[in-house]
């Protein structure tokens, strides 16, 4: 007899205060493989371990209940291109944290909504209209600000955080576009597994072990970390719509700044403090119109509307 999955609940308050945790372990991911690249272990092996964790916890938990079909998908290309997107978003991270401080490598990351939104015309075929298009605009003129490509200390690590964005919003997309026919279970298998065989060549052919207490729990903790943070993600949104969450991700800079801060002694520095708002803003913007968007797709039609010419109905309801 399977085990019926957990009813969803309308619970924002408690959604919203276990979601936050979601992004302090998410932060522990990342400063956990920062420790370790700075201690010597190849950024590839660090992915590495990163995502046999998630999949030896995964196969543990649903193998021995629905064995190998766990593993049956409908769009196996599809999958494994949007695993491998998931993978060069982690390596591509992995190795910017070697060279940047971890305030710089988050706020960047703030920027992937607003790549996302871009990218949807010519992979999904959807509309963006002028307000939105100025929200992308403006929030990457908030990511040239902080990178200052023009100054004496712009790193070329920085392209890394770019790839990183990009890498992750083609796996976004793609995530998007397979939960029309693939269950979630599936999509975390396949992400662990291409994740970890794709890896496992370089990471064996040039592994290195911790030779120091910390590194060790980092070793063990890069993996866990990321994991924890996506369960607690999963049953968050059982009690709280994915709308009702999202803002809050940005909370994962005051985590960051912490930890580069205090850890590894980089404070962030002015111009992120001029930059990070001018993301933020401009993902929240996104966000804001979005919703706005679909409440006015499921309007009902009322008898005003129903007296209004065709043209003028789809007018009113043009997203911008």
């Amino acid at each position: 007899m399977s085990t019926p999955h957990a009813p969803q609940q309308e619970r924002p308050l408690y959604a919203i205060g276990i979601v936050l945790f979601t992004y302090f372990f998410f932060t522990l991911c990342d400063t956990a493989a920062k420790w370790l690249v700075l201690s010597g272990i190849p950024p590839l092996e660090t992915a590495f371990i990163r995502y046999l964790v998630q999949l030896a916890f995964m196969a543990g938990l649903t193998l021995p209940r629905v064995g190998l079909s766990a593993f049956k998908t409908q769009r196996p290309v599809g999958q494994i291109v949007r695993a491998t997107a998931l993978l060069g978003m982690t390596a591509f991270n992995f190795f910017a944290v070697l060279y940047l401080p971890l305030t710089v490598t988050s706020t960047i990351m703030f920027g992937m909504p607003l790549l996302i939104t871009a990218l949807s015309v010519p992979f999904l075929g959807e509309t963006v209209g002028w307000r939105r298009w100025v929200a992308i605009l403006t929030g990457f003129g908030g990511i040239v600000i902080i990178v200052q490509p023009w100054g004496a200390e712009f790193h070329w690590a920085v392209f890394l955080s770019l790839c990183c964005i990009l890498s992750g919003a083609v796996y976004y997309l793609l995530t998007r576009t397979l939960t029309r026919t693939e269950s979630t279970l599936t999509m975390q298998l396949y992400g662990g597994l291409v994740g970890a065989v794709l890896l496992l060549p370089f990471a064996v052919s040039n592994w290195v072990w911790p030779d120091a207490f910390w590194t060790w729990v980092a070793f063990f903790g890069v993996g866990l970390a990321a994991m924890t943070g996506h369960q607690i993600a999963i049953v968050a949104h059982r009690f709280a719509p994915a709308s009702t969450l999202a803002p809050f991700g940005y909370t994962q800079i005051i985590w960051m700044s912490l930890s580069s801060w205090l850890i590894f002694a980089q404070p962030p520095d002015i111009w992120v403090f001029v930059g990070a708002p001018i993301v933020v803003g401009s993902g929240l913007y996104i966000w804001l119109r979005e919703r706005e968007l679909a409440k006015k797709a499921v309007r009902p039609v009322t008898t005003a509307d129903a007296d209004l010419p065709v043209e003028e109905k789809d007018a009113k309801r043009q997203p911008a």
